[in-house]
C-alpha cells in the first residue's frame, strides 16, 4: 500500500459519519503534497476527486481518489489504485491571514 492511505471500508465509514451529521466548523483542508502526487502518480490518473468523511476521532477528513479519463473513480488496491488520507481540518490547522480565512 501507498503511504497515507486507507482501505475501502474506512473510507466508507468516514464518509458515512461526514453525511449522517456534517461538521460545518472545518472550512478548508491541508493536503499533504506526498498524497498529491501519489495519486497523480497511479495509472489511468487524470484527475482528483476529494470526498468528505469523518475520522473515529471526530476528526473532519478529505479523502483524495484518482478519475480516469471517463470520470470514473480509480479504487483498487490490487491495481495500486489506493484512498489518501493524511489532511489536517481547517480549524485549527488554518492561515489565519489568508484572505479566504478572513472576510
Amino acid at each position: 500500500m501507498a503511504q497515507n492511505t486507507i482501505t475501502l471500508a474506512q473510507a466508507q465509514k468516514w464518509a458515512a459519519k461526514w453525511r449522517a451529521n456534517p461538521d460545518t466548523r472545518v472550512i478548508a483542508f491541508l493536503i499533504p503534497e506526498v498524497d498529491l502526487t501519489q495519486v497523480m502518480a497511479e495509472r489511468q490518473t487524470v484527475n482528483v476527486r476529494a470526498y468528505l468523511g469523518i475520522d473515529d476521532n471526530n476528526e473532519s477528513k478529505l479523502m483524495i481518489v484518482g478519475v480516469d479519463s471517463n470520470g470514473k473513480d480509480l479504487i483498487d488496491d490490487k491495481n495500486g489504485q489506493y484512498i489518501y488520507d493524511f489532511t489536517q481540518g481547517c480549524q485549527p490547522n488554518c492561515d489565519v491571514n489568508s484572505p479566504l480565512f478572513n472576510f
